[in-house]
């Protein structure tokens, strides 16, 4: 599928969802020790590297978003669906949420501290993987921190209904962290942590720690 293609119906399903999606993600983090935890250690290194912006790449409705302020980053948000961040702008007056896309991300060269895709690199596409951790790469300063959480897996599905029994039309791809590692490393990053979560239930996630290389 085109690029036009997967993301037209990535935006048009969260459109459709949004309000759906951030009632029921509203107060997701509390009951996700071990994601508060990534979170919170994500947020001290930003500190400890200096401070500065941070990128929530697909930020949805912005909970993530805004823990990630409450915990003291200058954090702002970025999604591909026009619903969703007037969702995130309702429900988080005062921060910053924009319309746009990780695979020709408008941001400056540089210009962020810290990047995080909260379970949103699961809609990409194998082919434009590298693409859209080239573009991570160049808006990273160097030497700043990347934040991914995915699902584990070794395969990809359609999703055609979510948030409320309401219609979507997207691909979720599960993948092994061995291979997003590997991808990391090709883009320019030096993966320094791996955590893998609920390894009992039928779909298990994955956080990565990774920095972008000098």
């Amino acid at each position: 599928m085109s690029d036009q293609g997967w993301l037209a119906d990535t935006r048009t399903s969260y459109d459709t969802v949004a309000v759906s999606y951030a009632d029921q993600m509203r107060d997701a983090l509390a009951g996700e020790p071990y994601l508060r935890g990534s979170l919170a250690l994500f947020a001290d290194m930003v500190h400890a590297a200096g401070g500065g912006s941070v990128a929530d790449v697909g930020c949805g409705s912005g909970h993530v978003t805004a823990h990630l302020r409450k915990l003291g980053v200058d954090a702002f948000g970025i999604d591909l669906s026009p619903a969703m961040v007037d969702v995130a702008r309702r429900d988080h007056p005062g921060l910053r949420f924009e319309v746009g896309s990780m695979t020709d991300l408008n941001l400056a060269d540089a210009s962020v501290a810290g990047l995080l895709a909260w379970w949103s690199l699961i809609h990409v596409p194998d082919d434009a993987v590298a693409r859209v951790f080239g573009h991570f790469r160049r808006a990273l300063r160097p030497g700043g921190l990347l934040l991914l959480g995915f699902h584990v897996g070794d395969e990809s599905r359609l999703k055609t209904q979510g948030y409320g029994g309401h219609p979507m039309k997207v691909y979720v791809h599960r993948r092994q962290p061995g291979q997003v590692t590997a991808w990391l490393r090709d883009a320019g990053f030096t993966v320094e942590a791996q955590m893998l979560l609920d390894l009992d239930e039928s779909v298990p996630g994955a956080v990565l720690f990774a920095r972008r290389q000098p």
